[in-house]
């Protein structure tokens, strides 16, 4: 069964007056009364330039508001996309109903029309600072490659990030104020990253509300909006058409952490046929972690070489590491199995990232 979603003029006066966006209460009416002509004027007319990424309905912009003293974030819906204005509808109604650290956060929505006469619709959102994890796993650009050495992530990193994903999720599927939300497209470029490289988990263009009591793997109602999610990271089950259900998005978010640590996407050429991330994940538990991980998370820093000023400190620090990497596979392992009854669910999954975490602070401290 597909859910209809209505937005009224009242609900997206909601969405305007009610966002938890206590950095920007500051600018008032400015955010209410942001229109087509003075995004176009903030973001330099869509300028290729301020463009920062392009999504399956839209494209989002970076925009200066408030006398050149305010970034901003503008999804801009692309409506001759048949399926543009239920992603838009999906967004809004998922997002006038959560509030958490961890999700990007809304700052007001914009539904009018451009100079020629045409429909427009766009998002308005915190802008993030780090940009996306997408962008710290792997460069695009050769400006990217040149500056990458200062833009990896060390594991610790690597860890808070995949916590805050997880959080997020664990709220959407057992916390909100309704029913759970299903977030059915998380990877890395839904991943953003704020100024203290806190992870906040965006685009909720193809959010669904589950009717799943998430005490079992029961499937729930379908998308209308088509194929639900990105190759390489949705789960098999949506392939052969079954119902969303928290436990895609689990699937989702363990392939998300088996990425993250070895830095290999879903979608690498060297996975062909029956070989798959999960599966080269699971083939080098426990014995080859190191020949899988992503060789940077064992290098050590300046401040690390003098710390550790023994070869044996320095062997008991990567033997620790690896014990870490290794239950971090193990958890993402374990949330992309085929089977979706036998993955983790968030709340598990939550509580044994904090665990790996409290391993890994008592390695990483100093004597």
């Amino acid at each position: 069964m597909s859910v209809q979603l209505k937005l009224t003029s009242q609900d997206l006066r909601f969405l305007r007056s009610n966002s938890d966006s206590r950095p920007f209460r500051h600018l008032g009416n400015l955010l209410l009364n942001l229109s087509y002509q003075s995004l176009q004027k903030a973001t330099d007319e869509f300028s290729p330039a301020n463009l920062l990424g392009v999504g399956s309905f839209g494209s989002v912009y970076k925009a200066i508001i408030n006398e050149g003293r305010t970034t901003i974030a503008v999804k801009v819906l692309n409506l001759q996309r048949r399926e543009a204005s239920k992603s838009f509808l999906a967004e809004c109604e998922a997002l006038r109903n959560i509030r958490h650290r961890n999700l990007v956060k809304i700052l007001t929505v914009c539904s009018g029309v451009d100079y020629q006469g045409n429909d427009f619709k766009a998002l308005v959102y915190e802008f993030m600072v780090n940009g996306s994890l997408e962008d710290w796993l792997h460069s695009s650009t050769i400006e990217d490659q040149v500056h990458q050495e200062q833009r990896d992530l060390n594991l610790n990193q690597r860890l808070n990030i995949a916590i805050d994903v997880a959080s997020a999720l664990e709220y959407l599927h057992y916390h909100c104020q309704k029913k759970p939300i299903i977030h059915c497209d998380l990877k890395p470029s839904n991943v953003l990253l704020d100024d203290e490289m806190i992870g906040h988990v965006g685009d909720f263009g193809l959010a669904r509300f589950s009717s799943e009591d998430n005490n079992n793997s029961s499937t729930n109602q379908s998308s209308s909006i088509g194929v639900r999610g990105t190759i390489g990271y949705t789960p098999p089950e949506y392939g052969m058409g079954n119902e969303v259900s928290s436990y895609g998005d689990v699937y989702s978010y363990g392939i998300l952490l088996l990425e993250m640590f070895t830095r290999k996407r879903p979608t690498d050429d060297m996975f062909q046929g029956r070989l798959n991330l999960h599966y080269f994940v699971q083939e080098a538990l426990p014995n080859r972690v190191v020949e899988i991980a992503d060789p940077i998370l064992f290098r050590e820093r300046e401040e690390d070489i003098a710390m550790n000023n023994s070869h044996n400190n320095s062997r008991t620090r990567r033997s620790k590491i690896q014990e870490c990497l290794t239950l971090m596979f193990g958890i993402g392992v374990a949330c992309s199995v085929e089977q979706p009854g036998e993955r983790m669910n968030m709340k598990d999954v939550v509580t044994e990232l904090h665990l790996v975490k409290k391993r890994l602070l008592k390695t990483t401290s100093r004597p």
